[in-house]
Parts: structure tokens; sequence; C-alpha cells
């Protein structure tokens, strides 16, 4: 008869293999099989993925203009956003973007968690396709982790190839379509239909489908776990009233299996049954009832799976829920906080000022360059004459006409066109002289200002300053 060991025995054991699991860092990855369950937040998940994917491979579609709507062109140095084109010189604006985007981010997780990882991440979104995908082939997680263990044979080999196929080409017409944002998509397709597509273009393709099979076919959580930055950060976002997917321990403790007919309460067990049901939906593999974990992101799949056990053994939905710990243990939740109003107007403040800036970007650049060879030269009338360099790059959308002239202190002389025509992305470079009587100057160096201005729009104009050198003057 075996005799039971005393309570600090079973304790030093526990906290010794709690030792080995926390230390053995090199722990060889165990297949996560993910149990398909119906449910509120899957069809919202669902909903929030549509839009999504339709826009990812329906905008490069899209022409306006005569040209792709979305289209970063990169050997022109040029980033077609719909209706604006922006060129490298308006590189300070997508840096703005990356960081509202950011602060967004970080507006969010505050008050809502993670749930950007669980509901519109691409590697979420395009590890569910995949799945969905392993599920339709291998079938439900009892078929899968049967064929895991199965033999090789004629059947597995169908199941496994049919599914390896159809990742393949749900991350080739992935990557084919992101490729398609740097290099004309209705040219692209045609091209690699015909296999006369760019070495680097095929190149790129090829990787970029490489990686996509990688990631939502075999990586998957690990992305989430070990890779994402976010996942490692995000807990010094959440405070006591962000929203997280929670466990109620003190309801459905302590768990354990029971008839349905049973009297729990009586018998002193919560209302969780333990079917494990939570963790074998879990896309990272987590069991939400040991608390909030970083590998948690959000998803609500497991408040799915609880409620459907809940709702068949008569017990009350929300033993697993979407609350904040507040709410959970005073019952109410401060969502006006100095952290989320302080996120909220710095995000206000940085929406405004970039708005301000779109809407007032002028597209077009000027730049004037004195010939630095020859300081200046005398004219055959006595006049003192500087050589310039003027480049007009018209950043619109469409064709301009521009008048250009020059002013300043003193009645400058301007040589050179008055007037050009300059195409959609087209820079103009031309040299141009400036002259002005030496007798009027009172200082040997003085500003000069070239005005550019469009003949049909007056609102689209750019002035540029320069210097003008004369003799030393003696005196």
């Amino acid at each position: 008869m075996s005799k039971e060991k005393p309570p600090h025995a079973q304790q030093d054991k526990a906290e010794h293999e709690e030792v080995i699991q926390v230390l053995d860092l090199y722990q060889t990855r165990e297949k996560i099989q993910t149990r398909k369950l119906p449910g509120f937040f899957r069809d919202l998940r669902r909903w929030t993925w549509i839009p999504m994917l339709s826009a990812y491979f329906l905008l490069p579609w899209i022409n306006l203009d005569g040209r792709q709507a979305i289209w970063f062109d990169l050997p022109a140095r040029k980033f077609h956003v719909f209706w604006i084109t922006f060129w490298p010189q308006d590189f300070m604006l997508l840096a703005w973007a990356l960081i509202i985007s950011a602060f967004a981010l970080f507006t969010a997780t505050v008050l809502i968690g993670r749930v950007w990882c669980g509901f519109s991440c691409p590697q979420t979104v395009w590890t569910m396709l995949f799945m969905s995908i392993e599920d339709f082939c291998e079938g439900d997680r009892n078929q899968r982790i049967k064929l895991d263990k199965s033999p090789w044979d004629i059947n597995k080999l169908r199941k496994r190839g049919g599914k390896f196929v159809l990742w393949g080409l749900l991350a080739f017409i992935t990557s084919l379509t992101f490729v398609g944002y740097y290099n004309p998509i209705r040219e692209l397709v045609p091209e690699f239909l015909s296999f006369s597509a760019h070495p680097a273009a095929v190149f790129w393709t090829f990787f970029f489908a490489l990686m996509t099979f990688m990631n939502a076919g075999f990586l998957r959580e690990q992305v989430c776990m070990y890779m994402c930055p976010y996942a490692r950060f995000q807990s010094v976002m959440f405070d006591k009233d962000t929203l997280i997917v929670s466990y109620d321990v003190e309801r459905g403790e302590p768990r354990g299996a029971r008839k349905r007919s049973e009297d729990h309460l009586a018998e002193g067990k919560g209302d969780c049954v333990d079917c494990s049901l939570c963790v074998q939906v879990c896309p990272t593999g987590i069991d939400i009832r040991n608390g909030l974990q970083y590998e948690c992101i959000d998803c609500g799949l497991c408040i799915d799976a609880c409620d459907t056990v809940m709702d068949k053994m008569g017990y009350d939905p929300g033993l697993i829920k979407f609350t904040t710990e507040h709410a959970m243990k005073h019952g109410s939740t401060h969502i006006l906080r100095p952290r989320f109003i302080g996120y909220v107007v710095a995000l206000t403040i940085m929406v405004g000022a970039f708005g301000y800036n779109i809407l007032n970007r002028m597209p077009l650049e000027v730049d004037i360059i004195r010939d630095r060879n020859v300081m200046f030269r005398e004219s055959a009338s006595g006049l003192v004459e500087n050589i310039y360099t003027l480049k007009i790059n018209n950043m619109d959308t469409k064709d301009h006409s521009y008048s250009i002239h020059v002013k300043g202190d003193y009645e400058f002389i301007y040589t050179g066109a008055k007037q050009v025509s300059v195409e959609e992305g087209e820079v103009m470079t031309m040299p141009v002289s400036v002259a002005l009587d030496p007798g009027l100057m009172k200082t040997p160096n003085i500003d000069v200002t070239f005005v550019v201005e469009s003949l049909d729009n007056p609102a689209i104009n750019a002035i540029e300053e320069n210097r003008f050198i004369g003799p030393r003057l003696h005196r």
C-alpha cells in the first residue's frame, strides 16, 4: 500500500517541476491542432477579415486616371496612393503615418487589449485561412491528430499533398498580389502566365510565397509568441481597466467533471466542467484558466467554446468573457482614465496635423542651384550676371504650365524661359541667368527669389531663395 507524501514534499516536487519547465528554453514545439467550434467571436472575426482581404486582393486591380490606384513605383521613386502621388521628399509624411499607426495601436491596446492580434493581424488572418484549408483536406481536430500518428500511405499522402497544393496556391496568389503593388498587376499577371515576367519580379514573388507558406503553414503561433515584439511590450500598456479575455476563477473553481443532472454547487464544485475545450480552440495553445498570458491574442474563441458548454449544461454564460480586472473585482470599469485620455489627445493632435499637411501639400518642388564654377561675370552692357540651374518637379497627377520670374530688393533682370510646360511626374532642368547693375548693389552678396507659379491653378506655386554675388565694393 503506497504511502501518501506529506504536503511539503508535494510542494517541493511541484516547485522542482516548475523550475525544470522554466529552464527548458529549447523545448521542441508541440504541434497545435485546434478544434473548430461555432460562436459569436468566430463569426465576428470572419466579418473583420472579409473587408481586409477584399481590399488587399482587389485594390491593385483598380485604376484611377489611367494608372493603378495604389502603386509603389520604386524605379521612378513615386508612390501613388489613389489621387495623391508621394515622392521621396515626402518621406516625413510616411514617418508620421507610421507614428500615427503606432499610437493608434497603443490607444486601442490600452482600451480593448490585444484585439488587433486576434481580429486583424495579417499573421492571424492568413494562419486561419491556412488552418481552414487544413480542416477541409484532413478533417477535424481528432482526424488530424489521428492522421499525424498514422504511417505514410496513399490516403495520408493524398490528404497532405492536397493540403500543400492549396497552401502553395494561396501563398502564390498572396505573394503575386503583394508584388503587384510594386509592379503593375495588370501587366504582371499576363507576364507570369506567358513566362515572360522580369527575373526580379519572379524572384520576389516566389520568395514572399515561400515566406507566406512557412509563416502561415508551419510557424503559426510561434510568430505571435516569439517573433512579434508587440507580444512582449504590450503588458506595459495594460492596466486594471484594459479589456481582456478573463476566466472567472471564483465562479469556475474548483473545476471538475460532472453529470448534467448533478447539483454541482451542493457538491462544492464550480461551473467549470474541465472539458479543456477552451484550450483546444486556442490558436496559441494556452489555458486561459491560468490567468492572463502574453501568448493570448484576444481572439475570443475560448469564450465561444465555454459558452457552448455552459449552454449545454444549463449554466449562465460568461465563465470566460471579455472584461477588465476592475470589473471582475469591483463590478465596474473606468473608461476615461489619464493614460487613455493622454493617448487620445496625442493621437488627435497628430492626426489633425497630418491631415492638415496632406490637404495643404504643395505638388510642386523648385530647386535653384547657382553655378559655383564662376562667381559672376560681366556682360557686354556692364551688368553683373549670375548663372543658375533651375529644377521644376511637377509632383501633381496632371500636367501643368508654369510661369517663372524673380524678385528681390533690386530690379533684377531675368533671362531664360518665362513659361514652361511640365508633364505629370516630370522633372525639368534648365539654365537661367539673373543680371543686375553693379552700381545699385550696396553689398557684394544679396538675396534673389525665384517664383514659379502654375498658370491654370495659381494656388500651386513655389518660392525658392538663393544668393546673387557681385564684385567686392571699394569705398
